[in-house]
């Protein structure tokens, strides 16, 4: 069975963040590399249109995590938690955040992306050009590299798709070239 297959019969075919039954999908929690039901929820277009772009954030659309905060699911805790965080200066989230238990490891993965954090303390990846760069984002190779470790060189021109950002480090972003997993300096990259 595929993972949507599975999120699919875990929520009844509902999203697993507010409860919409219509244009579902699948959503990868970042910063995960590998697609499996442990770090992927089932949301909406509205929950996705929102997570991916917070300047369209409708605040009393997130009212919904008072009940999915409290799922059985890590990854649906995860995402309740991560968008609390977004929405706590309006008050009523932090009461919500106040009353939410994450183990250990899930509070780490949950602080991955840095959404607890004032904004002037968040990392920011740029490119070569200033551009910000996000999780998912696709970006040029500007320079051959050679990649540490290896007998392999990285050409100027090289596409490298479905970036992971270093939540650590604003210079470090990730990517798959000639199906490696390399660590790739933002300076040496342009955003397509």
């Amino acid at each position: 069975m595929s993972v949507l297959q599975t999120l699919q019969e875990r929520s009844n075919s509902s999203c697993e963040l507010c409860g919409s039954k219509e244009q579902l999908k699948q959503y990868l929690i970042p910063p995960s590399l590998n697609e499996n039901v442990d770090n992927s929820v089932l949301v909406c277009k509205t929950c996705l249109d929102q997570i991916e772009n917070p300047d369209n954030m409708d605040t009393n659309h997130w009212r919904c995590l008072n009940d999915s905060m409290w799922s059985e699911y890590v990854a649906v805790q995860i995402m309740a938690w991560r968008m609390l965080q977004r929405l706590r200066k309006e008050g009523w989230p932090q009461d919500l955040l106040d009353m939410m238990y994450l183990d250990d490891e899930a509070l780490a993965l949950a602080r991955a992306t840095g959404e607890d954090q004032d904004e002037s303390a968040k990392i920011i990846h740029r490119d070569s050009n200033g551009v910000v760069l996000e999780t998912g984002d696709n970006v040029v190779l500007i320079k051959d590299l050679k990649v540490k470790g290896s007998s392999m060189v990285a050409k100027q021109g090289t596409a490298v798709r479905n970036i992971r950002l270093d939540h650590e480090n604003a210079e470090y972003i990730e990517g798959k070239v000639d199906g490696q997993q390399i660590v790739i300096i933002t300076k040496y990259v342009k955003k397509t």
